[in-house]
């Protein structure tokens, strides 16, 4: 393609884009009708003898993908606790493609490098966790687990004697993860990874809301990794962490954070509290797609101890030099890897302090303003909505089943369903700098109109 082609293929990819986020206030949430079967089939065809025009293939994308997305960006889509993308850092996730940097090291990319420290900064200081803390840029809260996680096995055992580095975990001391009984799924798969199995765990039992109970806490010896959660996936609670912690320190245990959402209320003076004894932990596992608001994907590991995240994730080779500066690949699972830093820099730097706070709470109160409508309506409302979660039930499982699909059909809203505390239940996430109050009636108004259709 000559200069002005690929400029002109740019320019025409920005203004689908843009027509495509003009259009979410006014278009049904789920996929368009008919439109994934279209799709599947346009799809469905060999691959090309010849190389196809630029811009033919972003019309294709747009005229048949398009349509088959749900509207996850935009106001009304409640579901997974997705965040949509502040339009500051779409903008920068185009410019960061354009630059195509991969991010492993200061030398391969300076300017990644340089955004990406800046990033980790600001992380800190908006959560108020510490400043001395290490960080690492993942794909998502699953792999910022798994990265707090490696450096709380490694530098668990090297306390006991034991080098895993070096040896693995052939004839190691016997490591005791305990957890709370509604750990999110992704700490098991992660225990999985790195070979601390799915049924070795001490699982502590859970109140109405899903906390930990501090006092069910077992007798256990030797080398401990505690897992804590900031955010329950269903009722958004928060484990007891102070008397945990303490319990925690009083035998020398790592203590890890599982806070993909319900950290971010650390950035707000209105929810801080709920959080605020998490800060002293050892690391702390969290999502910026989430209620950062930045694109797919983006998550975070922070680890108290610099030397640890090192110790779990550092490498070496023939071509890998080492550096005066900060190489990614020296604290995260990646060597290759995109430039994220790039979208969380700017939503922080388009936020600020103030902009993440309202943000925060504007969510929260957005929550509690579906909750109080859907019980007024006469809607069970199962969770204390403490947070950006609520929780709701239409009678029995199969009748909240039915009103769940009821919803996603229509299109109004996106709301998930869930299995909650023996009972079927519909999950409402409230975490999208895009949902106005308007698109908070309209949904109540979508999710009454369906129950009662019942």
């Amino acid at each position: 393609m000559t200069d002005e082609g690929v400029r002109g293929l740019l320019i025409e990819a920005a203004t689908r884009a843009a027509s495509y986020i003009d259009a979410l206030p006014g278009r049904e949430v789920r996929a368009q009708r008919g439109a994934v079967e279209r799709l599947m089939k346009a799809l469905d065809v060999p691959l090309p003898a010849q190389p196809g025009r630029p811009g033919d293939i972003l019309a294709f994308l747009d005229d048949y993908a398009s349509p088959a997305t749900v509207a996850s960006a935009g106001g009304r889509y409640f579901g997974f606790v997705t965040g949509g993308a502040l339009p500051v850092t779409v903008a920068a996730q185009f410019l960061a493609a354009a630059w195509d940097q991969n991010c492993f090291s200061f030398v391969s990319s300076p300017a990644a490098a340089c955004l990406e420290s800046a990033a980790l900064r600001w992380l800190k200081e908006a959560l108020g966790l510490p400043a001395t803390a290490e960080g690492a840029l993942v794909t998502g809260a699953t792999m910022a687990n798994f990265t707090c996680l490696a450096a709380a096995r490694n530098w668990t055992l090297q306390r006991h004697g034991w080098d895993v580095d070096r040896h693995g975990l052939f004839g190691a001391p016997v490591l005791t993860v305990v957890v709370g009984e509604e750990a999110h799924a992704t700490i098991y798969k992660v225990l999985s990874m790195l070979g601390l199995g799915r049924e070795r765990v001490l699982r502590v039992p859970a109140d109405a809301q899903g906390r930990m109970r501090a006092h069910c806490m077992p007798t256990v010896s030797g080398p401990v990794v505690l897992c804590v959660q900031a955010g329950n996936v269903n009722s958004g609670a928060f484990d007891p962490a102070q008397e945990l912690i303490a319990w925690a320190r009083q035998r020398g245990a790592w203590v890890h954070v599982d806070g993909a959402f319900g950290l971010w209320a650390l950035a707000s003076p209105e929810q801080a509290s709920h959080a605020r004894a998490f800060v002293g932990a050892d690391s702390w596992a969290m999502d910026a797609h989430k209620w950062l608001n930045v694109p797919y994907d983006s998550g975070i590991a922070i680890v108290r101890e610099r030397e640890a995240l090192a110790l779990a994730m550092s490498m070496s080779g023939a071509y890998l030099l080492p550096s005066d500066q900060r190489d990614a690949m020296n604290y995260t699972p990646d060597s290759s890897r995109r430039a994220r830093a790039i979208e969380i820099w700017a939503a922080l730097k388009a936020l600020g302090r103030s902009g993440l706070a309202e943000l925060v709470a504007r969510n929260c109160r957005q929550a509690q303003r579906i909750a109080s409508e859907l019980e007024g309506a006469g809607v069970e409302i199962l969770n204390e909505v403490l947070l950006n979660q609520v929780v709701a039930a239409f009678g029995d499982d199969e009748r909240t089943r039915r009103v769940t699909a009821r919803v996603q059909d229509r299109g109004t809203c996106w709301c998930g369903g869930t299995h909650w505390r023996g009972r079927a239940a519909m999950r409402i996430s409230v975490s999208s700098w895009a949902t106005t109050e308007e698109d908070v009636e309209r949904s109540v108004a979508a999710i009454i109109e369906a129950h009662r259709a019942d």
